[in-house]
């Protein structure tokens, strides 16, 4: 069923929010799970990082431990969007400012890459951290061509184990689309132990 809706003071247009197909499972040796959503020609998936993944990524990138705590307890998701339309299709546009985390009555907006520039500055981060640390996140505004996809993380903002309804939109030519992903769940901050090495 299609209903529309519009970004709580961000947008002065409305989109066409699609219920659509959502397939969520989980890696077999990982335990991490994922959502993936996949209609109206695009592909958005979301794959949880435990926070020890992303401590250890931004720790040998020159982020002191504090700050690597600060990023990796934020929700982190490894996140791929793609334009799966026709070849022939116009390409789409996202822009993750226009994106809102929904918790029962309450939305907020994603935590994007001049979010946290603010926040290395502050810390006084080196720059090559700061650096490395925008190459990894997903971009704030991207535009796909037909097949093209990229990949980055992606931050929520919200303690692990948290639970939130992802709403997201992208632009095809003059239309404004949108869909919602149910039930996402930040990964729990554990802490397994490396599988042994076998000799």
């Amino acid at each position: 069923m299609l209903q529309l809706f519009a970004i709580a003071g961000l947008l002065v247009w409305s989109a066409t929010l699609a219920a659509g197909p959502v397939t969520t499972g989980a890696d077999p040796e990982t335990e991490l799970k994922y959502w993936e959503w996949r209609d109206n020609g695009v592909l958005f998936r979301l794959t949880q990082r435990l926070p020890d993944q992303t401590r250890a990524f931004f720790m040998s990138r020159g982020f002191d431990k504090a700050s690597a705590d600060t990023f990796a307890t934020s929700c982190v998701f490894q996140s791929m969007f793609r334009n799966i339309g026709d070849p022939a299709s116009s390409n789409v546009r996202i822009d993750l400012d226009e994106w809102q985390i929904k918790r029962g009555k309450k939305a907020d907006q994603m935590q994007v890459r001049e979010d946290w520039k603010v926040v290395w500055e502050d810390k006084q981060l080196p720059q090559s951290a700061r650096i490395a640390f925008e190459w990894s996140l997903l971009p704030t505004q991207q535009e796909y061509a037909p097949d093209d996809y990229n990949w980055g993380m992606t931050s929520y903002g919200l303690p692990p184990g948290s639970q939130f309804d992802l709403v997201f939109t992208w632009h095809r030519g003059d239309q404004n689309l949108g869909g919602q992903i149910a039930g996402i769940e930040c990964a729990p901050d554990i802490h397994p132990e490396p599988d042994a090495v076998e000799r």
